[in-house]
């Protein structure tokens, strides 16, 4: 696929809705878009496949590495891809928007505000253009689009500054329709609240949709050889996995689903509505919003099934809110307590603002569900709970970077159970580990 990447001048200027209209424009003009998201989030991946119709593929350095961010590109589908950047183009040092763009030498349409200004909104755009040279990296600004800026003398004023080395890909009109509300540790999900396809096509229409397609570039490294999830190919498993599925569970990468069904049978359950645990030969559950169902969880017979199975070995896997699950107690904002599953040593209270957001990199200190003993794994953690663990409790890595359960440590066992705060990636091997480790 031939692809570009929208990258922003900061955080919040709008990327996500322009990626949103860029999307219609490029649909409505025949041309079957793939969606991607620079970094690890999972929320805008969500508004991505609301829009496109097809799963949005996560492009992160820190997670996949060069070789995974490539295969993972090239598995996607479609005509053109179009990639959101994370943050602001520069910012972030495991995977920033523009290392993603250099990676895999891809044009960046540069999303600015231009809310109060014209022909500063050119030279903000050619400083952002500029600057490469200044560090020595190799990323090319192709042009913007001008965000929440209006038609007529404020479009052409826009047009007009820009040097010619530098497109204009058009403009999204201000409107309140083309906001996305804020929710529960961060912006709503796209299944709940999906921006109206009326706000979204007015904006597409003013769009320089034909030059956004001429813009698009193959990118780097686009043979490279791959299976289904982007991670190095592997021999499929007699194994059965059982994947939570429903809205306490909804934070896993499209990527690591892929890997599961590649070599091993997949079956999904809903602990909210109290689905049996399926026949299998090992539990994955996944991150979501466990505090935000923690009454039908506390009352789910599922958990007490899993309780049960993970007593008798079942190995079950969790990632921050499938590790909150898994713990003994889960207390709300509110003050309410919530009896969970009760596998782990760990209860787990909910804060007011966010106990950890970054890149985290993992050494195993011993053989776990996920990574052998001297191994490195290495994650993105985004979580608003706190785990107080009991004295003897167990853990499988020593934290080099990032914050993990109690700042040093990450990856609470019980059993042959595992639970961190750490999301990682199917390019990162843990899930062949994973399954290796529970193949009958």
């Amino acid at each position: 696929m031939n692809g570009f990447v929208l990258g922003g001048v900061s955080s919040g200027v709008g990327k996500t809705v322009a990626t949103l209209a860029i999307i219609r424009a490029l649909d409505g003009a025949g041309y079957s878009v793939q969606p991607a998201k620079a970094g690890p989030d999972f929320i805008d991946p969500s508004h991505h496949e609301a829009i496109a119709g097809r799963p949005s593929r996560t492009l992160d350095l820190w997670l996949e590495g060069d070789a995974g961010l490539t295969r993972n590109y090239a598995r996607g589908e479609g005509d053109i891809c179009v990639v959101e950047g994370v943050m602001g183009l520069y910012d972030g040092d495991g995977s920033s928007t523009a290392m993603v763009a250099e990676a895999l030498d891809l044009p960046v349409v540069l999303v600015v505000d231009a809310k109060a200004g014209m022909e500063s909104v050119a030279a903000t755009a050619y400083g952002f253009r500029e600057y490469a040279a200044t560090i020595d990296r190799e990323i090319d600004v192709a042009g913007v689009v001008a965000q929440r800026a209006h038609g007529g003398r404020h479009a052409e004023g826009i047009r007009d500054a820009l040097p010619d080395e530098m497109a204009y890909f058009g403009r999204i009109q201000p409107s309140s329709d083309l906001e996305i509300p804020d929710r529960h540790l961060g912006l709503e999900m796209g299944d709940e609240a999906a921006l109206p396809y009326d706000a979204l096509d007015e904006a597409a229409e003013n769009l320089e949709t034909e030059r956004l397609v001429e813009v698009a570039r193959e990118p780097r490294g686009s043979d490279a050889e791959m299976d289904a999830s982007g991670s190095p190919a592997a021999e499929p498993t007699s194994a059965t996995v059982a994947v939570a599925s429903d809205a306490a569970f909804c934070f896993r990468y499209p990527a690591t689903v892929e890997r599961l069904r590649e070599r091993a049978t997949v079956r999904t359950f809903s602990p909210v509505a109290g689905d049996p645990l399926p026949d299998c030969d090992g539990v994955y559950l996944p991150g979501g919003y466990p505090e935000l169902h923690a009454e039908e969880l506390a009352s789910s017979p599922t958990l007490d099934d899993l309780a049960d199975r993970a007593s008798e070995g079942l190995s079950v896997f969790g990632e921050c809110g499938g590790l909150m699950t898994m713990a003994q107690s889960l207390t709300t904002t509110d003050g309410e307590g919530h009896a969970m599953a009760g596998i782990l040593p760990a209860d787990v209270t909910m804060c007011d603002r966010y106990q950890a957001l970054d890149h985290i990199e993992l050494d195993a200190t011993t053989g776990t569900l996920t990574a052998d003993r001297g191994e490195t794994l290495r994650g993105h953690e985004f979580h608003y709970s706190e785990a107080s663990v009991d004295s003897d409790a167990r853990f499988a890595f020593d934290v080099r970077r990032g914050d993990g359960i109690d700042g040093d440590h990450d990856g609470l066992m019980a059993y042959d159970s595992l639970g961190t705060y750490a999301h990682v990636h199917a390019a990162s091997g843990a899930f062949d580990r994973f399954l290796d480790r529970i193949e009958p």
